[in-house]
């Protein structure tokens, strides 16, 4: 369990954009717990493990990263963030969230994104599971 009293969720927030903002997946260990859980928006299992979400999210900046994204709202709780994106995929405009949690550690222990259209999501379904099996050509 999280102890609410110990979270810095803006710490987080501000590392998790300075992230996002560089697409560096090097930067990524430095701010997920070893235990994180990612849960995507088109696989239906939890993904646990650093290497695992940091995959996810470096196909994820890659997918939807493009000059188009935009965050358009966050919503903050005591231990996590809700962050509202916008984005555009070849002319398919693209809307999601990303859910966080952190630990006490400041480290994200949990990482959710949601999707919105149904086109949306299947277009991203087909490029992230492109972009993952590039990673897993390069390993």
């Amino acid at each position: 369990m999280v102890d609410r009293s110990k979270v810095d969720v803006r710490a987080g927030l501000d590392a998790w954009y300075k992230q996002a903002e560089s697409h560096n997946p090097a930067g990524l260990d430095a701010i997920l717990d070893d235990d994180v859980v990612f849960l995507s928006p088109v696989v239906h299992t939890p993904q646990e493990g650093k290497m695992i979400t940091t995959d996810y999210l470096a196909s994820a900046g890659d997918v939807l990263g493009s000059a188009d994204f935009e965050y358009t709202g966050e919503y903050l709780s005591d231990t996590g963030a809700v962050l509202e994106f916008k984005t555009k995929i070849e002319g398919i405009q693209i809307n999601g969230i990303d859910m966080i949690t952190w630990n006490s550690a400041g480290k994200i222990i949990e990482f959710k994104v949601m999707l919105r259209p149904l086109k949306a999501v299947n277009m991203v379904h087909a490029k992230m599971g492109e972009m993952l099996e590039k990673l897993k050509a390069q390993a």
